[in-house]
């Protein structure tokens, strides 16, 4: 039997070419193709695809979101991200959504092709470098968490703020809002405020650029 497939991606000629070449394999057929999120819920519910073949930015719904939708309505259907974001953050909110695997746009096509046969077949697909590095973050010794507390006042590092209006907006002096700061340098492993909110979007900690 064929394994059906759906094409998720917000970038039509990407999206052509991935329906080109999947579809021209003998136990593969595209049943639909979705620009993101919320077309690619309807899709599923008309199409019945095997697997879902799943980009992570797009607009309206992204991956992510889309994802978590499926694994309640569909928990049948199979999704494999395919996307050009390999971030911690980006890799452990798709796995944690309920995908099946994690691929980049930069495998080779016939590999893409086994990975949505092995998907359909319900087996876990890692792109090498996504897999290494989940095993890194695996095996690194677990490191203090920032406090509630801590996360708020790098939020408003990440906003532009200076100290003294973190303090004003936050109720607490300019001195503990230092004090806030180097523990949580000393948690992300860093020695700047750049590099502290780059490393706690990279975690999942703070939200990204356009995310609230």
């Amino acid at each position: 039997m064929s394994t059906r497939v759906l094409v998720v991606d917000d970038h039509p000629v990407v999206r052509g070419g991935l329906v080109g070449w999947l579809d021209a394999q003998p136990d593969l057929t595209v049943v639909g193709e979705a620009s993101d999120g919320l077309e690619a819920l309807a899709m599923v519910a008309s199409l019945d695809p095997d697997v879902v073949l799943m980009d992570l930015r797009m607009p309206r719904m992204d991956g992510v979101a889309a994802i978590e939708r499926l694994a309640g309505t569909h928990p049948g259907v199979r999704v494999l991200v395919l996307t050009t974001y390999d971030t911690d953050a980006d890799i452990v909110r798709a796995v944690a959504a309920g995908a099946t695997g994690y691929l980049l746009k930069d495998a080779p096509l016939p590999q893409l092709a086994d990975a949505v046969r092995a998907a359909a077949r319900g087996e876990t697909v890692l792109a090498p470098p996504v897999a290494a590095r989940l095993v890194s973050r695996l095996r690194a010794p677990a490191a203090e968490a920032p406090t509630a507390r801590e996360l708020e006042v790098l939020a408003g590092v990440a906003r532009g703020l200076t100290n003294a209006e973190i303090g004003r907006e936050l109720f607490i002096g300019e001195a503990t809002v230092k004090t806030h700061l180097l523990r949580v340098f000393a948690k992300l492993g860093v020695d700047d405020r750049t590099r502290a909110v780059m490393v706690a979007v990279e975690r999942g900690l703070l939200p990204g650029p356009g995310r609230r």
